[in-house]
């Protein structure tokens, strides 16, 4: 009997333990809360310009958050100021529950792709100083949003993937250690399409995907353009390629806006890629007896 009690004793003890823990780092993360506010104020007191954004939010698992709005944050602006940086400070220093993408932040992830002022844009590589301002940020157009900034990209992943986004021979060298050597004409004339870094940018501003769920997209289709233009593959995974992209969702839905060429955050002829599949598509259904 004595061995229960000794053992709920310890129980109770350790409870106690891990509330008082829960409530000391609570009353701590509260403090630094307080601090990053007070000098926040103290840097807009400073600030020579204060941008202003209003940010899109959203959050279906909280109560009272589960219907959009715009909340509006003040920053203090300095030169050489992206999107992104200014989001980070709203989120340290007024608001940690605020959610967006972010990794590299040198415009080679394409985590942050944003909806900036009407157009979609990386919030890395977008400055401050050559927007209107206030700022409207919001996520991405077209896809589901999952919470504040962040939209599910699953579906636009496998989009990548139905075009195979890798590269395939069955003509390897014959030496073991010999490379498998490329022209430098054929480099250049892939070398756009290897730029794209999945943002998506293109995808969300294309109005036939938007409409079509299953169109497979500008991304995908220069992706597929990367390898299909590639001449290490050989003509047999040209045509593989072709056939994937002619499918009824391919680049026949095209309807040349060049929306995707205009939003792309690394200058890929976006446009031009999928028109030339377009034509190498037709030749290789060319029969002649």
């Amino acid at each position: 009997m004595s061995t229960q009690i000794q053992e709920q004793e310890t129980e109770t003890e350790t409870e106690t333990e891990q509330t008082s823990e829960h409530q000391t780092r609570r009353l701590a993360e509260k403090r630094e809360r307080a601090d990053m506010r007070e000098r926040a104020e103290a840097d807009l007191s400073d600030a020579d310009e204060i941008v202003r954004l209003k940010i899109f939010r959203y959050d279906p698992e909280v109560e009272g958050k589960k219907d959009p709005r715009f909340d509006t944050f003040e920053v203090p602006f300095g030169k050489g100021m992206t999107v992104l940086d200014a989001l980070i400070y709203a989120r340290d220093h007024f608001d940690s529950s605020l959610t967006f993408r972010h990794s590299c932040r040198q415009a080679i992830c394409g985590s942050d792709a944003l909806f900036v002022n009407g157009r979609q844009q990386l919030g890395c590589k977008t400055q401050l100083s050559d927007l209107e301002w206030p700022v409207r940020i919001e996520p991405l157009p077209h896809a589901e949003v999952v919470k504040d900034l962040v939209v599910d990209m699953e579906h636009f992943y496998d989009q990548m993937e139905a075009v195979e986004p890798y590269f395939q021979t069955n003509e390897l060298p014959k030496g073991e250690l010999e490379e498998q050597r490329q022209t430098r004409e054929n480099r250049e004339k892939v070398k756009m399409s290897t730029r794209c870094i999945w943002c998506s940018a293109c995808m969300s501003s294309c109005n036939i995907a938007a409409g079509d769920n299953k169109y497979l997209g500008p991304a995908a289709i220069n992706k597929a353009y990367r390898f299909a233009m590639d001449e290490r593959e050989g003509e047999d995974m040209k045509e593989h390629r072709l056939n994937i992209i002619e499918q009824e969702h391919g680049v026949w839905r095209c309807q040349t806006q060049f929306s995707c060429t205009v939003v792309c955050p690394k200058d890929i002829p976006l446009t031009e890629h999928i028109q030339e599949l377009k034509r190498e598509a037709v030749k290789s259904n060319l029969k002649f007896w």
